[in-house]
């Protein structure tokens, strides 16, 4: 497994920018309540899953490619649903990957945006971290969103943005990234939850009771490129392939942005 991503990964995390789970730090915006912010709309359980999640996709996957440099993967998990990005040398690398955290216990899904080629340089990958600062810090200073509702993951200057959010707040979120530079093309892989889910989370964080357990409309539905993976169940008849994603107009700032798969 390609170690120049794992080094770049172990820098930005000891520079206390993100925790592992990758959600940016609570900041004084977006959703107030009293003096309460929700910085996570996710329950502390689902927040530990994804975090456990994330370190055994990473130990397995470096387990299995271990001696494979030019396999060079990372694994996003948020609410329980694992997307995938980065390289690999070939569809069957890639299948096989998916398959590896499809088994994860308590992965819900998995959306595999692996690309087929040769991973990316150095300067790459710091280049998409620096896309990735940049994103977090244009969420952050919009006063329409809640930045900590949001978690932004680049690979090859491709934006992926996560999160339980209203549609609302996922179009802004998508506006407001296309617009940052560098940013080549913006991808929803977003659970998008109604208004009043949103307000159930909210009069709950300022009752200071549990938040509920929320999931959203499945960023897999029709309209997906059908690189989404259910978790493993009783077997059954394979639906028919959806229809080809239509391609969303370009932003103003002429970045492509992806339909919410």
């Amino acid at each position: 497994m390609n170690q120049r991503r794992l080094l770049l990964v172990a820098a930005l995390s000891g520079a206390g920018s993100m925790g592992l789970s990758g959600c940016f730090p609570v900041v004084a915006t977006g959703m107030v309540v009293g003096a309460f912010v929700i910085s996570d709309r996710r329950t502390a359980g689902a927040q530990a899953e994804d975090k456990a999640i994330e370190l055994k996709a990473f130990d397995r996957i470096r387990t299995r490619f271990s001696s494979d440099k030019s396999v060079s993967v990372g694994v996003t998990s948020f609410n329980r649903i694992a997307l995938i990005t980065g390289s690999v040398p070939n569809a069957a690398v890639r299948a096989e990957v998916a398959a590896i955290v499809s088994r994860i216990e308590n992965v819900r899904l998995v959306i595999n945006e692996t690309q087929t080629g040769a991973p990316q340089s150095t300067s790459g990958y710091g280049a998409d971290a620096f896309i990735t600062s940049r994103v977090k810090l244009a969420l952050v200073d919009d006063k329409l969103i809640n930045a900590n509702f949001v978690k932004v993951v680049t690979e090859s200057s491709v934006v992926f943005l996560m999160g339980l959010v209203t549609e609302k707040e996922g179009n802004r979120a998508a506006e407001i990234t296309s617009r940052v530079p560098g940013v080549r093309r913006v991808v929803k892989v977003f659970e998008t939850i109604s208004e009043s889910q949103a307000m159930a989370l909210e009069s709950a964080a300022k009752s200071g009771g549990p938040l509920p357990e929320t999931t959203g409309a499945n960023p897999a539905q029709p309209g997906s490129t059908g690189n989404a993976i259910p978790t493993p169940a009783p077997a059954a008849p394979a639906p028919p392939a959806p229809p080809p994603a239509p391609v969303a107009p370009a932003s103003p700032s002429g970045t492509q942005v992806m339909p919410v798969r």
